[in-house]
């Protein structure tokens, strides 16, 4: 189980449902996935969140788009800058009488001119291929963007239908209690969600259920406990516009009255600053 989590966590999955992965890679995965039926499951699961970023954000494409396209591949490229080649007169008057030397000169300031032009459509040539090159490279390098922007954005939907879900599991398990948390003086409109596990003793904290004042880089939120009416560290989080994480995992505790939410500096304290309490809930018996 661990082998086939380290390898998921790996994002050589997204990879291969994207086709970004040699033969032998493939392979690998594919025979992965026979093993590990988890495996398989995280492919298909990738392979479905795609298929719903692909419909949710396609983009009807533009009247004549296609024909534009077809144009700028058949249309030869041409540079404004580069010189014409000059028409070569080859027009040749042989006098009745011709000697060697004349004859010489005049060969070689044919081959000359000739040397001449030919470097001139070398050179031509030459910088049109190297604009398509560039053009070329530049392309490559904003579709390796894409794809990771991609791969990322797919991540991160996979990993918020995860939460989702299990927040669902959680609001219709007898064995969670919600514990909701309203604000203090110094904060009214503040609420936010607490979910604990008493016999599990675990503690989760909703992101999609959270109205808190955004903090700053200089300062954190932090959780505690009431246990028989002292304050038991549970964690620090932020309180953010657009979460990393819509369920947040916080320390364990297996015993509480109530549970406390203040504003201490980034990393928390030792003890909870009253006058800096947000909000404040009571566990429902």
């Amino acid at each position: 189980m661990e082998e086939s989590k380290a390898y998921i966590e790996t994002g050589i999955l997204e990879l291969y449902v994207l086709g970004q992965l040699n033969a032998q890679e493939q392979r690998e995965v594919e025979a992965m996935a026979s093993r590990f039926p988890d495996i398989k499951q995280e492919i298909t699961a990738i392979e479905i969140a795609m298929e719903q970023y692909a419909v949710s954000h396609a983009i009807e494409p533009t009247i004549g788009l296609e024909k534009q396209i077809f144009e700028k591949i058949t249309t030869p490229a041409a540079h404004p800058s580069a010189p014409a080649a000059a028409p070569v007169n080859t027009a040749k008057v042989v006098p009745l009488y011709e000697d060697k030397s004349a004859s010489t000169i005049r060969t070689l300031k044919f081959a000359l001119v000739a040397c001449i032009a030919l470097l001139v459509i070398s050179s031509v040539a030459l910088y049109s291929a190297h604009d398509k090159l560039n053009l070329a490279n530049e392309q490559i390098a904003s579709l390796s963007i894409d794809r990771e922007k991609f791969a990322a954005t797919v991540s991160y939907i996979k990993d918020e239908n995860k939460d989702l879900q299990e927040i669902a599991a959680i609001a219709s398990d007898p064995t969670w209690a919600s514990v909701k948390l309203a604000g203090t003086k110094i904060s009214p409109q503040a609420n936010m969600m607490v979910y604990w596990h008493k016999k599990g003793q675990h503690v989760m904290v909703d992101n999609t259920k959270m109205a808190l004042p955004e903090n700053d880089t200089a300062n954190q939120y932090q959780l505690w406990a009431i246990v028989n009416g002292k304050p038991v560290d549970l964690g620090v989080f932020d309180a953010q516009t657009q979460p990393k994480k819509l369920l947040l995992t916080m320390k364990e505790v297996g015993n509480a009255q109530a549970f406390a939410v203040t504003l201490e500096k980034r990393g928390g304290s030792a003890s909870p600053t009253m006058e800096k309490m947000v909000v404040f809930g009571a566990v429902s018996i």
